[in-house]
């Protein structure tokens, strides 16, 4: 499948009619920071269609991308570290679960994105657990690839794979290109 259009639609706080129009949806997940923008940018092959930013958290709705006037690629906030209250941390939080877990909206996919250089994160491990504990269709990605050592790079994915147990590995690279057709092909 090619994505020949992509548009942004809206930013959802709650529950949105736009959710139960019919339309698949395909969420994006991750730790704050790890490229998720970045990814769906690099999928949909526009570069200011999904905000990035250098500054943890900036994502704090839940941002409907509309993809070739067929489906809905979701991006959710990132969950772990980001520049707010607790309180705000909290909020996010509880957004996501509610989206994921309590609203009953169904998703064809979940993109779960862990960064390949760090590894996952006992969040991003809890994370997992919950969606498996939802038994969500989960399509792993190993993102920014591109900054790992020719040397460490097998070790590494072998790492991720151990942690994340059956669920296939996606090496991804934005900034390199590399993926995005085993993406596409996985949630399509």
């Amino acid at each position: 499948m090619n994505i020949k259009t992509a548009k942004f639609i809206k930013g959802a706080v709650g529950p949105d009619e736009i959710f139960e129009n019919g339309k698949p949806q395909v969420a994006f997940i991750g730790r704050s920071n790890v490229g998720k923008s970045s990814v769906i940018n690099s999928l949909t092959g526009q570069k200011g269609l999904a905000k990035t930013s250098s500054f943890p958290g900036r994502t704090q709705e839940i941002n409907i991308f509309l993809i070739n006037k067929s489906f809905y690629l979701i991006d959710l906030p990132g969950y772990g570290f980001a520049r707010m209250s607790g309180r705000g941390r909290k909020q996010l939080g509880e957004l996501i679960n509610w989206y994921l877990f309590e609203s009953g909206y169904e998703q064809k996919a979940i993109v779960f994105i862990i960064d390949a250089e760090v590894g996952p994160t006992d969040k991003d491990l809890g994370m997992l657990e919950c969606l498996e504990e939802a038994q969500k269709n989960i399509v792993i990605i190993a993102n920014k690839i591109d900054k790992i050592k020719k040397s460490e790079y097998k070790k590494r994915l072998q790492k991720i794979q151990t942690l994340v147990g059956a669920h296939k590995v996606i090496p991804y690279s934005s900034e390199k290109k590399i993926g995005i057709n085993v993406l596409l092909q996985e949630i399509f």
